[in-house]
């Protein structure tokens, strides 16, 4: 029997969100036979993406595991290796970098109703060991509270945010990413801005701004753009060609001027994307049955990258018949939401810490009933109400 009724709604999880005027300005670009590699394009969109977020600077990257990366080696060099506290549910890449660079991953369940990291657990694993918290911002939700940056403050304990999937989610008027110590952005395929590949690390502290810099090209002193930073290094080893003063060892993860152009020109129609997204996901969840799904997200401040669809109980065959439909219909969708789910049933990390998944009820909830389904502007109304339909029948 055919859940879906025959319906074929043809839906992909993503779509491509680069549009014929971002190729014209790549192809005028491009007749100017330009440099191609990091330079001026990069820094403008440097710029106007600091502009844009409300921070004060802004490193742009090859991608935005590239950015958790550079974020986790600059945090290492100001502050010592010790514990990081990170979410089970999370991008792969965050929890990687922690690795990568010797911190300890702490971990922290959820709040269901943002799937960003419960505040008061947070409180329970911050310890003198503490080097940082490591918070993601899922799928468009702000994950912030009043509460965990007073907290924070009160014990100098940094906030990096990744806020990879959230472009223009807000919390208290301002957008996150420009809230904490270092943040970093993603700006893959289909998400809300898109370089094709690319991403951002952003911070308002000059010190981590030159350091990001050099972390970014081989830890070269002269991808520093501060005079008397790359003076004292000179100065300090006279002995080596200032042209080749490497300060750490570091990693070559630049992006070019290519895709600084696609960035820039999808940077002047974000805010209409990014509302068109919100539009389609207040939809969504208005037209969802509640009986059998989650549908009181904390809404304020989010900026939508996909719908989240999460059962309401812990029902196997209701889950199973939601999903046949799903594939009936053509509707693409992935199961336990972002980065697939519970982090700690991933080999990466069973291997490190065992079978400890089932400490964290929420995510597990999550990684089982969650799932997530594109969202992109342009999308008709008239498909949402065909999908909501779709999925409460299915639900019954």
């Amino acid at each position: 029997m055919k859940l879906s009724g025959g319906l074929k709604l043809d839906w992909p999880l993503m779509e491509n969100n680069i549009k014929r005027e971002d190729l014209n300005a790549v192809i005028d670009f491009l007749k100017a036979s330009p440099r191609l590699t990091q330079s001026e394009q990069v820094s403008l969109f440097e710029e106007e993406w600091s502009a844009w977020t409300g921070t004060r600077h802004s490193v742009f990257v090859n991608s935005g595991s590239s950015a958790n990366l550079i974020t986790l080696a600059a945090l290492r060099e100001m502050y010592g290796v010790g514990e990081v506290i990170v979410p089970v549910l999370t991008w792969v890449s965050d929890i990687a970098a922690v690795l990568h660079c010797g911190f300890k991953p702490v971990f922290v369940d959820i709040d269901p109703r943002t799937l960003g990291m419960d505040t008061r657990q947070i409180e329970k694993k911050l310890t003198a060991e503490t080097r940082a918290v490591f918070l993601t911002h899922i799928l468009g939700f702000n994950a912030l509270t009043e509460r965990l940056l007073t907290v924070l403050e009160a014990k100098r304990i940094p906030l990096i945010e990744d806020a990879c999937e959230s472009h223009g989610a807000r919390f208290a008027g301002r957008r996150v990413g420009s809230c904490g110590l270092i943040s970093n952005f993603s700006f893959y395929y289909a998400h809300h801005l898109s370089t094709v590949e690319g991403g951002m690390a952003c911070t308002n502290d000059a010190k981590i701004y030159q350091m990001l810099r050099m972390y970014r090209a081989h830890g070269l002193v002269r991808e520093s753009n501060s005079d008397e930073l790359r003076e004292a290094y000179h100065s300090r080893h006279p002995d080596l060609d200032p042209e080749f003063v490497f300060a750490f060892p570091a990693y070559n993860v630049r992006s070019t001027e290519i895709n600084a152009v696609l960035g820039r020109s999808q940077l002047k129609r974000l805010d209409a994307g990014i509302a068109e997204r919100n539009a389609n996901f207040r939809l969504f969840l208005k037209l969802l049955d509640p009986e059998y799904y989650r549908t009181d997200f904390a809404l304020e401040g989010s900026s939508n990258y996909a719908f989240v669809l999460v059962l309401r109980g812990a029902d196997e065959k209701r889950c199973g018949r939601v999903m046949q439909a799903m594939r009936e219909a053509g509707v693409e969708f992935r199961r336990g939401t972002s980065g697939g789910g519970n982090q700690l049933r991933q080999p990466y990390l069973k291997k490190l810490y065992g079978d400890h998944y089932k400490d964290f009820p929420q995510v597990e909830h999550i990684h089982v009933y969650g799932f997530y389904i594109g969202n992109y502007p342009g999308l008709p109304s008239g498909k949402i109400e065909k999908l909501c339909a779709l999925l409460n029948q299915a639900a019954r």
